[in-house]
């Protein structure tokens, strides 16, 4: 059963649940051997900014959807990405993983008729407590029957 508004605008403000992600030397190998990238051994590759998010969260993707009140099996779909770096990453850091959803809106096409859009930002954070990195996402969950 699709959220009411109420319950979709409830979201904005609960915390994504968070932990920790070090960026491993041989999987920074694979990854630059993966996108045909130099490495030096000592930068890691900025595609780490998303996978040390999307890694280091605690909850799944699932778990994600279900906060939303939807399922994989109600077909959302990736919406919009940014990622922010504040500075280079390192192999062999170990980062803080934490976020929140940041927004909510239901929408209502002609022909796709009801959906939802909600967002969400999820930063990395070295040991000295900065802002290393950031990534928005959002997904478009649509509403059928709704």
């Amino acid at each position: 059963m699709a959220m009411t508004e109420s319950e979709l605008a409830a979201i904005v403000g609960t915390p994504i649940p968070g932990g920790s992600y070090t960026v491993e030397p041989y999987v920074d190998w694979l990854l630059n051997d993966v996108v045909e990238s130099s490495r030096d051994g000592r930068v890691a590759h900025p595609l780490f900014a998303y996978v040390a998010v999307a890694v280091g969260k605690t909850v799944s993707w699932d778990g994600l959807f279900e906060i939303c009140g939807a399922t994989a099996d109600d077909g959302p779909m990736f919406g919009e990405h940014e990622t922010v770096l504040e500075r280079p990453l390192l192999v062999g850091e170990t980062f803080t993983v934490g976020g929140e959803f940041i927004s909510a809106e239901r929408k209502r096409g002609q022909r796709t008729g009801v959906f939802d859009i909600v967002g969400f930002r999820l930063s990395l954070t070295d040991v000295d407590g900065a802002t290393v990195a950031s990534t928005y996402n959002s997904i478009v969950f649509p509403r059928r029957g709704a």
